[in-house]
């Protein structure tokens, strides 16, 4: 299972995901589109929009915090 975080360092919801993603053991790869352009670009192509978090979970986007689709998904 791929998982991809897009986040900022100061986004209180990009904590609480990267947060629960420990809590439920799954590795993912954070990446910090503040620091990071073509981070930022690819993240706008992909979910269409510019707030953060963006999860992808094996291609799936979900954006913003949605606890419960990104369980699904982990389940899945």
């Amino acid at each position: 299972m791929e998982i991809k975080v897009y986040s900022t360092p100061t986004c209180p919801y990009c904590k609480m995901a990267k947060d629960y993603l420990h809590s439920k053991d799954a590795p993912f790869e954070d990446i910090d589109v503040s620091s990071d352009n073509q981070a930022a670009e690819e993240m706008v192509k992909i979910s269409g929009q510019m707030g953060v978090p963006v999860v992808v979970v094996d291609g799936q986007v979900v954006v913003g915090f949605d606890k419960t689709r990104i369980e699904t998904l982990l389940n899945s």
